[in-house]
């Protein structure tokens, strides 16, 4: 591949992923709410989410589905909807992911659920569709075979993404450390409950 386009994808996407966002969001929630090794499995459906975007991006499937954008209805609604009722049973202190005070972490959401909120927040996002239409392509070289330089590239992407979501997962955790040590276990449930409904809200009508 070009070695210049390569040294110029790079801290791109890198900017990209580090910037907050709706997965960045759920990552440092989950990263309050569960810890960090468990929010593993969240990280793993949107890799898998973004790895898709990023390919049919590449290809020109998405352009297509930009222009039919009832395609997401279904996804959006659900999955935010789904995220948001979380946010609600957290502010509330109730249900599997809310903070108790005698357990670092009590969390016993299913690893399916997990990997299916990671999923579904990124494949159902189609603002993250328009963003790798627009900046994938012109990275790619039309000199050179298309196979080898989108694996490459998509390769590159998860690795900035899953680096910048273990960023934002590690600072739930600290900030967690620290409300708890103060014995502010209901304002932690609220913090993470209100940043889930966001994310929920963010997706559905983002």
């Amino acid at each position: 591949m070009n070695f210049a386009l390569l040294s110029a994808f790079i801290p791109t996407f890198f900017f990209v992923s580090i910037t907050p966002g709706m997965c960045m969001t759920l990552a440092m929630t989950l990263g309050m709410t569960i810890g960090v090794k468990r929010a593993l499995w969240m990280m793993l459906g949107e890799l898998v989410g973004v790895g898709v975007v990023a390919a049919l991006s590449a290809l020109g499937v998405a352009a297509l589905l930009l222009n039919y954008p009832d395609v997401f209805t279904v996804f959006k609604y659900i999955g935010g909807i789904y995220l948001a009722y979380i946010g609600v049973q957290m502010w509330l202190s109730k249900g599997k992911m809310a903070i108790k005070q005698d357990s670092e972490n009590t969390a016993q959401v299913s690893y399916y659920d997990l990997v299916s909120q990671g999923f579904v927040t990124a494949i159902a996002n189609p603002k993250g569709w328009a963003f790798f239409v627009a900046l994938l392509p012109p990275f790619l070289d039309a000199s050179q075979p298309l196979a080898g330089q989108l694996t490459l590239l998509i390769a590159i992407i998860l690795s900035l993404e899953f680096s910048c979501l273990l960023i934002y997962a590690t600072g739930g955790k600290t900030l967690k450390s620290l409300l708890m040590k103060s014995g502010n276990v209901r304002i932690m449930n609220r913090i993470a409950g209100s940043l889930m409904m966001g994310v929920g809200v963010w997706l559905a009508f983002g």
